[in-house]
């Protein structure tokens, strides 16, 4: 392998990260390999950390089997269970999520599918209330082009569908659908002209190949954004005796990542505050340029007002 200096440089004038040059990543000390990593966030991404906020706008009842999520109807979790929210619900957490400084707002519904009135009610309320400065997002499960083109009209920015893990991995966690269904549904966003953000949980059981599968199937699909999440084992679910990753073994995560989607927005979600603890402001180091706020779909996180000390400490722009 050539010096990962060398390496870096190359990445930085726009060759892509090959394979077995991802693979020999793994041997690199973590130190060396954060240095670079930030190089490349810094020189892509700048100082300027990408703030999200997401309402569960539609909670539990899920007829898919994924088996880290509190919100399946398969499982016993104890999850809070309610229908779509309604328009005023929506316009407070985009309210909520102006103040604390995000810059993207999602919207986020359990089950594989909305309804057509479901659908009518989001394209409503974005078309009136979504056109701030601020980008709308969506997750909403499997839609097809109409809908998406739909959602694009009334003024919706970007779409957010997880792959979750790599392909050779994926039916250990979900057999409701397939990960070809996922591929799909990404490629039907981008045809509909939507920005697409799509990333995973980490911590699931795969290996370190499978991570490496899974940032190269991401690149491939030339995803515009991409949510890093590391599992919060929930009680009630198949995953629920998995230990957490070491907060180590995260950053490198993170690190590998970048190396593999350089210019590319890489967000810490969901499990950062479980898994990483002391060490969150390590992973603008590790090459992270965003994190959610303000909590999750089904847990918590921590007061905003820490994450943007946090920031301010780290001389870092939000």
């Amino acid at each position: 392998m050539q010096p990962l200096s060398k390496i870096t440089d190359e990445l930085l004038l726009g060759r892509a990260l090959s394979m077995s040059e991802a693979q020999e990543l793994l041997s690199i000390d973590l130190h060396e390999l954060m240095y670079h990593a930030s190089r490349l966030r810094r020189h892509f991404k700048g100082d300027t950390v990408n703030l999200c906020s997401v309402i569960n706008a539609k909670s539990g009842r899920c007829s898919e089997d994924c088996v880290f999520c509190a919100q399946s109807g398969h499982y016993n979790t104890q999850c809070a269970e309610y229908p779509l929210v309604d328009t005023d619900k929506l316009k407070t957490a985009l309210e909520n999520a102006l103040r604390c400084g995000a810059r993207c707002f999602g919207i986020v519904t359990s089950g594989r599918q909305l309804s057509p009135d479901e659908s009518r009610l989001l394209c409503g309320f974005i078309n009136k209330d979504g056109q701030k400065q601020i980008t709308i997002a969506a997750s909403l499960g499997e839609i097809d082009l109409q809908a998406m083109r739909a959602l694009k009209k009334s003024g919706l920015k970007k779409f957010h569908h997880n792959l979750e893990t790599a392909e050779n991995f994926f039916s250990n966690i979900c057999t409701t659908h397939s990960f070809a269904d996922r591929v799909a549904t990404i490629r039907l966003a981008k045809e509909a002209g939507l920005e697409v953000c799509c990333g995973g949980i980490l911590g699931l059981g795969e290996t370190w190949q499978h991570r490496i599968e899974f940032a190269d199937t991401l690149r491939s699909l030339d995803v515009d954004s991409v949510p890093l999440n590391f599992l919060t084992p929930i009680a009630g679910t198949p995953l629920e005796h998995l230990k957490k990753l070491n907060p180590l073994e995260i950053l490198r995560i993170i690190a590998l990542f970048r190396f593999m989607m350089p210019d590319k927005d890489i967000s810490v979600c969901g499990g950062r505050e479980a898994n990483l603890g002391e060490m969150q402001s390590w992973i603008f180091h590790a090459g992270a340029n965003g994190m959610m706020i303000g909590g999750y779909l089904t847990t918590g996180g921590r007061e905003t007002e820490k994450d943007i000390q946090m920031l301010r400490d780290l001389e870092l722009n939000h």
